[in-house]
């Protein structure tokens, strides 16, 4: 397990060096992020409280959809180079490759949304009550599991002729539970109510994440071979 592990860090290390220098992926999702903030900022009165009651559901609306930007670059990259031949034929476990992707695409998806959730906050005037560390905490656990099951619909999509459209048609519908509980709780923490009942739908949230985790970590394998 550690050497998948070290792999996977490899591997993650690899594309996050290359999105550094190019910065051509990140600097996509920031910009589709800022823009849809602005949009909505202009679309809906600030100053409205009622208004406020939709942040909970921006915060995954921006994270989702400036995330599938990046998801859908993170195999056509290896097919476009046929970089993704040489991993196959390496002496590594191939699902180093998936915990690999997820670690990159996660840091990814989590330094746009440092960018975009403080700029939605200022935009819309938005005063957080809640606690920091348990909206931290929601954040991290929802994206992760969107990743997780991103990354790898990101890699059955990838030989596919429309990619880029087939992506959000796989992953939109599987993302719907776990969406649901995100929203929920991050509005539950952001509005300060009893922290027991975002505790229920962090449970499922962490049940969605550990279950496709461990279903994605077996299959990945079975997408290489067909690739």
């Amino acid at each position: 397990m550690m050497s998948i592990l070290k792999d996977a860090w490899i591997i993650a290390s690899k594309d996050l060096s290359n999105e550094i220098k190019t910065k051509q992926t990140i600097g996509m999702m920031v910009i589709f992020s800022s823009l849809v903030v602005l949009i909505f900022s202009f679309a809906f009165d600030p100053t409205n409280n009622m208004v406020k009651a939709v942040i909970p559901g921006l915060v995954w609306l921006i994270t989702v959809f400036s995330g599938i930007l990046g998801l859908n670059r993170s195999f056509l990259s290896e097919h476009e180079n046929d970089a993704l031949t040489g991993l196959r034929s390496a002496p590594i476990d191939p699902s180093s490759i998936y915990l690999g992707k997820v670690l990159a695409n996660f840091l990814l998806v989590t330094a746009v949304q440092l960018v975009s959730i403080p700029v939605l906050f200022l935009l819309f005037d938005y005063r957080f009550f809640g606690k920091i560390s348990w909206f931290f905490l929601v954040v991290v656990i929802g994206t992760l599991g969107f990743i997780i099951v991103g990354t790898f619909l990101a890699a059955l999509s990838a030989n596919a002729k429309n990619s880029e459209m087939l992506l959000p048609v796989l992953l939109l519908p599987l993302l719907s539970p776990l969406m649901i509980a995100a929203v929920q709780a991050t509005r539950i923490v952001l509005e300060n109510e009893t922290i027991g009942d975002a505790v229920s739908w962090l449970r499922l949230m962490s049940a969605y994440d550990l279950l496709f985790l461990a279903a994605c970590f077996f299959l990945f394998e079975f997408i290489m071979e067909g690739s």
